[in-house]
């Protein structure tokens, strides 16, 4: 069980999640005051101690579901586990919305008659209704066994992920055609023929989490098997998803670009409060001799405690230049997004976005309480438009130089976003070597993977020579060290 717990915490952390020596040792003492063979509460213990954000809850779960997937030589464990997880067979009566029962001596039929090997596609689809239909844990087991031998088509070795599987037995079985019959059944059951409002949405509520607990069923047989046949840490590796922060997000689904919007208001919230405290409690500022002698006079002249002025450490003034042409759109916003969030750490934001054409859009972020909401209505009001809406950033930045060019000053640091993608027009690259002169620093901030630069029409090579740093910035997690260092 050790070996075990180590080789999960392990996974953990190759995931992403922050897991200490000691949150390992919490997790090791909290296994000893749980029973082992209840699944559900060895999950919770752990994710007590080895999980810290909510954002991390889906890696640890995917996890866990591999490392702790249920072993056995026969099926005997995956139907306890399934009963330990879902509805008791023997509680049909009173939660089967229809009234309709007797699925436990079809259970007990097929038990006997070897597990269903033999059955045709028909009957295993009337086996998959009444088990939904009386709630039965241990027959819904049973049917995804079955279901995944006749259609899942696994195969010993072969490197294909768990969900290609899934999606093939779910589609023979057609879930959407067996809740359309359920919901019918309990309609012909009802008193007085027809089911009220309110009671058809009770029912149909019932029965989708039947549906979803058949569906987790069929995802744990498949996750078994998968375990036993590639062993723990090969299925761990293929089935691992990166942590909201990690998610590149130049190529995130729309799913993933959800995930990462819930996660970047509590993300800049809690910079900004470590940005704060760090300037409260900075590092010391330069020696003051006078008070350090003066100390000294109370040891004999020697000066044992040196004694410091209070530091006071300048707030940056910062111009962000985004590309929010469609290649990089996603990553302008979230990067606008998060250097608002905290834009008391500064002492003065200005930002700028183009595609050929370039606009100011600080107004926008005026007065604004969420910076999502600004962000959203530059995408519709802003004027970033030229000629033909395809990235120029050599007209973008002359016109930049041309009309806020001498704004820019020693106290400003100026931060260029964009994947330097110029569609082959001519560069300026002037502009960002005027712009260093003048700046306190020039970042250029690229979310492609560095591999890329220069490659095709990128000319981010000619615009790196004028920046102080040019920094791969793909993902939350590097946005946010890089803000944090430059506040």
């Amino acid at each position: 069980m050790l070996d075990l717990l180590s080789g999960f915490v392990t996974e953990l952390r190759r995931s992403g999640l922050p897991v200490s020596l000691t949150e390992h040792l919490d997790a090791a003492e909290a296994v000893k005051h749980i029973p082992l063979e209840d699944r559900e509460a060895l999950k919770y213990a752990l994710a007590a101690t080895l999980v810290k954000s909510s954002s991390h809850w889906r890696a640890f779960e995917t996890a866990f579901e591999v490392y702790f997937a249920v072993r056995t030589g026969g099926h005997g464990g995956a139907e306890g586990e399934g009963e330990d997880d879902g509805l008791e067979g023997g509680e049909s009566d009173s939660e089967d919305p229809s009234g309709q029962g007797g699925a436990q001596g079809q259970r007990r039929s097929w038990q006997g008659g070897g597990g269903g090997e033999g059955m045709t596609p028909e009957e295993l689809a009337e086996m998959l209704f009444k088990s939904l239909l009386s709630a039965d844990a241990g027959l819904m087991n049973m049917v995804a066994r079955n279901a995944v031998d006749r259609y899942a088509g696994m195969e010993p070795g072969r490197p294909v992920g768990g969900t290609y599987y899934l999606y093939r037995t779910l589609r023979n079985l057609d879930l959407d055609a067996v809740l359309e019959r359920l919901m019918a059944q309990a309609q012909a059951g009802a008193a007085g023929g027809a089911l009220t409002d309110l009671e058809e949405r009770l029912a149909a509520d019932e029965f989708k989490a039947r549906v979803d607990k058949f569906r987790r069923s069929v995802e744990t047989e498949i996750r078994r098997r998968l375990v036993e046949d590639r062993g723990v840490e090969a299925l761990a590796r293929s089935v691992r998803k990166p942590l909201p922060e990690d998610i590149d997000v130049m190529h995130a689904t729309r799913e993933e670009l959800a995930t990462l919007h819930r996660v970047l208001q509590p993300l800049s919230r809690k910079l900004a409060v470590r940005l704060a405290r760090k300037r409260r409690h900075g590092r010391k500022g330069p020696l003051d001799f006078r008070a350090t002698v003066r100390r000294s006079l109370s040891t004999g002249g020697v000066p044992i405690e040196p004694r410091f002025r209070h530091p006071r450490p300048a707030k940056p003034e910062i111009f962000v230049i985004a590309d929010i042409s469609g290649s990089v759109a996603s990553f302008a916003r979230f990067t606008l997004h998060l250097v608002y969030a905290i834009s008391s750490q500064f002492s003065k934001v200005r930002s700028f976005v183009f595609v050929d054409g370039i606009d100011e859009v600080t107004r926008f972020f005026e007065g604004v309480v969420d910076p999502a909401e600004a962000v959203a209505r530059i995408n519709l009001e802003a004027d970033v438009i030229w000629v033909d809406g395809h990235s120029d950033y050599g007209h973008a930045l002359t016109e930049f130089h041309r009309r806020w060019g001498d704004q820019v000053t020693s106290r400003s640091s100026v931060i260029i976003l964009g994947d330097a993608r110029n569609n082959y027009h001519a560069s300026a690259a002037w502009v960002v070597e005027d712009l260093q002169a003048r700046a306190r620093r020039v970042y250029w901030l690229n979310p492609e993977p560095r591999d890329y630069w220069g490659s095709g029409d990128s000319i981010v090579g000619e615009y790196a020579a004028h920046c102080d740093d040019v920094v791969e910035c793909r993902t939350l997690r590097q946005l946010e060290h890089f803000v944090g260092n430059l506040a």
